[in-house]
């Protein structure tokens, strides 16, 4: 996922912007723009996007003999 090709352009993990705070980021050609802008001129840094947190495990539905061999 983090790599795929239909990447959703979004000024947050652009190689032309830096994170400024207050979700803006400061664009080396749009100057300060909020997260969620994207413009022509975007270029995809993989290693600025953060992917999402899995899923929690619901182990409520197991009993203890379920893990006993």
């Amino acid at each position: 996922m983090l790599f795929r090709k239909e990447i959703e352009p979004r000024c947050v993990y652009c190689a032309n912007g830096a994170s400024i705070g207050n979700e803006q980021i400061a664009c080396l050609h749009r100057g300060i723009v909020p997260e969620g802008y994207h413009c022509r001129r975007f270029v995809y840094d993989p290693l600025k996007r953060v992917p999402p947190q899995p899923a929690a495990p619901d182990f409520q539905k197991f009993e203890d003999e379920d893990f006993s061999l």
